[in-house]
């Protein structure tokens, strides 16, 4: 990537990525005659950098902890980490979409401007000019369906932000076993630097695991539910029609 190019991917200004590399936040680029050439690793790395500042470091304690934490290691290898730490989960691509678009898909929300805001809070929708950007048109799609079969808009909100309540305890559960079974025996040995690609591979491998673990039980309890619920709802009605069919008789 050009200086322009990693601008526009990581949502830094090129002033700053150039006030990083002064500062040896960032690593310098490869130069291919007198241009300078960004990887992936330079993209993990600034996106680290605002992790860390969104959590409140200031840009000389990231410094600092960056160069306590390259000690010992090559760069490729710190590189490589930050970019498994730090690489998106999901590879769905936003999508834009007009005032218009959302208010067609979701009829209830031209009703009640609540409902509208209420998606913009649950960041289902964020304001992008005169359109909306959707993080996730897979979530939106999802409740356009619910919406479809009958749920009420409100309703449907309410479960996104039930489930992100879950899903943040599924995450949190996932990254202490990661934390308690990984990260802290590597720490406790010293973080010896021969061992760093091996905690690598070990985030990278966890990331299909978590999904491929939440998906197969979702499915279970989701049988397991649906008959549970079906058979409840056939007992219900034979009930109700057990009297009149002992009185006919």
């Amino acid at each position: 990537m050009t200086i322009d190019e990693l601008a526009r991917r990581s949502g830094v200004t090129t002033r700053n990525i150039r006030s990083y590399q002064t500062q040896g936040i960032l690593p310098p680029p490869a130069l291919v005659g007198r241009t300078g050439h960004y990887d992936e690793g330079h993209l993990a790395r600034l996106r680290l950098v605002d992790r860390l500042q969104d959590q409140g470091y200031s840009l000389a304690g990231i410094a600092g902890l960056l160069r306590a934490w390259e000690e010992g290691r090559s760069l490729g290898e710190v590189l490589g980490f930050e970019a498994a730490l730090t690489e998106p989960w999901s590879d769905e691509e936003p999508e834009r979409v007009s005032l218009e678009e959302l208010l067609a898909r979701f009829p209830d929300a031209a009703a009640d401007p609540a409902l509208a805001l209420r998606a913009v809070e649950l960041g289902l929708v964020e304001p992008d000019g005169d359109a909306f950007r959707v993080p996730s048109p897979s979530l939106l799609r999802a409740g356009m369906e619910l919406v479809a079969v009958g749920v009420p808009l409100g309703v449907t909100q309410d479960e996104v932000a039930a489930l992100r309540a879950d899903m943040a305890r599924v995450a949190a559960r996932f990254v202490a076993l990661f934390e308690r079974h990984v990260w802290e025996p590597f720490a406790e040995a010293g973080m010896p630097a021969e061992r760093l690609g091996e905690v690598t591979d070990a985030l990278r491998r966890m990331r299909p695991l978590a999904a491929i673990a939440v998906q197969a039980t979702l499915a279970r309890a989701m049988e397991e539910a649906t008959a549970s619920s079906t058979a409840a709802q056939v007992g219900a009605e034979h009930a109700v029609g057990l009297p009149e069919a002992v009185g006919g008789s």
